[in-house]
């Protein structure tokens, strides 16, 4: 689809310059670490512990523009490494599982320390979980992938990724929410509501936002976009039916593994269980 070569290097370095220098100049990501200061623990009542004054972001630089610029360089040397070994991966089943196993593990790490900076990030292997193995197992029980197929690591990736910022999305979103609004749990609390309810009924409509992005990408595939499932296909050889009917399967795939995953972290966030006590800020946040 696009040659290997110089001049792809030279528009992707271009490109992501350009978006280190946006981040930057807009001062993308400032007052994350403040907010994430302030509070956001269990039903948000320790939220008074913000305080006023910048945030590091002011002092060192926009926060999102050293992510973009970190993102770029580690997607470039994790596609190189990946490009390597994936020959080899496939050669044995047990070497195929491992790899779907790193892609998980990674995903867990990801969405817990994005989530939260304490030891509650080992619970979002739970959403992630949740939401890919059905689906996986499914797959492989009826026979559409088989154990030993190269297909079972993009599909798992597919679905794994897909998890992955539905679960990011629905607990930022939903701790964000408790931290924002912290007195009417209080309230709640006061009106005789148990904990986990208090503090569910604050978070629901936030986290539940999560799932926006997949039901538009839905709704609007083959009129806004052509999936790279889609066109993958289509460059594969694959007729335009046979590329539909995929793309078709990795977009309700997706949905529902989104679903199961937001549903399930809302669920840990309101029982405590994700939360941001005691939590440290980190850069490129």
């Amino acid at each position: 689809m696009l040659p290997v070569n110089g001049a792809l290097a030279a528009v992707l370095s271009a490109l992501l310059a350009a978006a280190v220098a946006v981040a930057a100049v807009a001062r993308l990501g400032e007052g994350h670490e403040h907010r994430r200061e302030g509070g956001g623990g269990r039903g948000g009542r320790d939220g008074k512990r913000g305080g006023g004054g910048k945030g590091r972001s002011t002092r060192w630089g926009s926060p999102h523009a050293r992510a973009v610029a970190t993102a770029g360089a580690r997607a470039a040397a994790q596609l190189a490494a990946v490009s390597l070994v994936i020959g080899y991966v496939v050669r044995a089943v047990p070497l195929l599982l491992a790899f779907v196993a790193l892609m998980f593990a990674v995903a867990t790490w990801t969405a817990g320390h994005r989530i939260t900076h304490n030891r509650t990030w080992r619970w979002t292997a739970a959403p992630i979980a949740a939401g890919v193995v059905p689906v996986v197992g499914t797959l492989l029980l009826t026979g559409l992938v088989a154990v030993d197929d190269i297909a079972l690591i993009p599909v798992s990736g597919i679905l794994i990724g897909g998890a992955l910022t539905g679960t990011v999305l629905a607990g930022r979103r939903a701790l964000d929410e408790l931290a924002a609004r912290h007195g009417e749990v209080e309230a709640a609390l006061a009106l005789g509501f148990p904990d986990h309810e208090a503090r569910l009924e604050i978070a629901r409509p936030a986290a539940s936002d999560a799932l926006i992005p997949g039901l538009d990408q839905t709704r609007t595939v083959g009129l806004v976009t052509l999936p790279g499932a889609y066109v993958g296909m289509l460059l594969g050889g694959a007729s335009p039916v046979e590329a539909g009917a995929v793309q078709l399967f990795v977009l309700v795939a997706l949905m529902a593994v989104q679903a199961v995953a937001v549903a399930v972290v809302l669920e840990l966030v309101a029982r405590g269980r994700v939360h941001r006590l005691h939590s440290e800020p980190s850069e490129g946040e």
